[in-house]
């Protein structure tokens, strides 16, 4: 973890660049060419590209198994992100050389995420982590020890909720009895260590909205 290597730059793409992608990915996988699961964005690029803007070659980012938009905006070449789909490593998409990870494991990265701010503040690292969950993710007590922890010890990590109401068949907010989460405070708010953004996407939780056999 030096900052003398010279990381790839983020990609500069624009909201009909992602829903691109993601449109063809949805098409490859509902003609059962993608025989593992996928979890596709859309409705967000506004947001995560704001988000993005914030983000330099030498910080890293962690994500969930929905991560497509976060590799092609950190810079993952668009062909080498899509080959890493199509040979059914979507929902766990790893690239150190772009310093982006994604887990498939429920807050899998949070703990590695902020260990990763430990160690940047320890070694005096002109850099910065930025984690990504869902709303689900979120409710869980991994990531409020993360998020506690990281503003207790003033780590440099900025956590991102993203909220699209679906939590694999479940909706999270009838699951908790809990009408507002607990995150949605810092909607619109310019917090040091939290972003929330709601979204609104048109594809199911998991797969692209048709029934493949293989």
């Amino acid at each position: 973890m030096t900052d003398a290597i010279a990381y790839p730059k983020p990609n500069l793409l624009t909201k009909e660049d992602l829903i691109a992608f993601e449109e063809e990915i949805a098409n490859l996988f509902n003609l059962a060419k993608i025989r593992a699961p996928i979890h596709l964005y859309y409705g967000n690029e506004e947001q995560i590209i704001k988000i993005f803007q914030k983000i330099r070659p030498q910080d890293w980012v962690f994500c969930s198994w929905r991560s497509h938009y976060q590799c092609l905006l950190k810079g993952v070449p668009r062909e080498q992100l899509r080959q890493e789909i199509l040979d059914g490593r979507s929902i766990s998409l790893c690239f150190p050389e772009y310093r982006i990870f994604s887990s498939a494991i429920v807050g899998g990265v949070l703990p590695i995420s902020v260990g990763t701010a430990m160690s940047i503040k320890m070694r005096g690292e002109q850099s910065k982590v930025y984690c990504f969950m869902g709303e689900m993710t979120a409710e869980t007590g991994i990531a409020y020890e993360s998020i506690k922890y990281s503003r207790n010890h003033k780590l440099p990590i900025h956590f991102i909720v993203e909220d699209n109401e679906k939590s694999v068949c479940t909706d999270t907010r009838e699951v908790w009895n809990q009408p507002r989460l607990s995150f949605e405070e810092f909607e619109n708010q310019e917090d040091e260590y939290i972003t929330y953004y709601r979204y609104e996407t048109k594809y199911p939780h998991a797969g692209a909205g048709i029934r493949v056999e293989f």
